[in-house]
């Protein structure tokens, strides 16, 4: 799995124009959370590959759908084979660059917008996600929060349980970076 992830963030790295100061990780945490009045449901993946071209502000995101873990196994087996289909559309990904001019060298916590694409369930939408970015002790941290619609990536659900999935899913994520030349 992670040689997956590992060759997406590879091949995105090798269509950026310039190669700057990379960070990455292979270690950041995507959660979601839907919430309705029939039930909750949340995940977590802790395997998210993130790199960040730090020179041109370029960012890249790859995870396996497969890599969410939920509090119920079956609410896991339902999200992969009835709702990513993670056979079909095994990973997740957004392509991006930060909006803002940062100075990467200076420490501190700034407001981001990364614009780009995400790509779930074999459907890419244009995106703006709000962020912000800490720089400190020679590491980089990016955490954002952000709303995906169903309907927006072709994510059916069937009439049977739609009210107990919500329309819109809330998606936190938490990525440190650190630098490629510090491995």
């Amino acid at each position: 799995m992670k040689n997956i992830i590992n060759l997406l963030i590879i091949s995105v790295l090798l269509s950026l124009k310039s190669f700057g100061q990379l960070y990455a990780t292979q270690t950041g945490e995507t959660n979601f959370f839907s919430e309705t009045p029939v039930e909750n449901i949340a995940a977590t993946n802790k395997k998210t590959g993130a790199i960040l071209n730090t020179t041109t502000g370029e960012v890249a995101v790859s995870m396996k759908m497969t890599g969410f873990e939920f509090p119920n196994k079956l609410m896991q087996e339902h999200f992969n084979e009835n709702y990513m289909e993670s056979e079909k559309f095994p990973t997740g990904m957004f392509k991006g660059k930060i909006v803002e001019a940062i100075n990467f060298t200076k420490p501190g916590t700034y407001d981001v917008t990364v614009k780009g694409q995400l790509t779930m369930h074999g459907v890419t939408q244009n995106r703006d996600i709000k962020g912000k970015i800490t720089v400190e002790n020679g590491l980089i941290s990016f955490q954002s929060s952000f709303d995906i619609k169903l309907v927006d990536h072709k994510i059916e659900v069937p009439t049977l349980v739609f009210s107990k999935i919500a329309e819109s899913i809330n998606v936190k994520t938490k990525y440190t970076l650190i630098s490629k030349d510090a491995k």
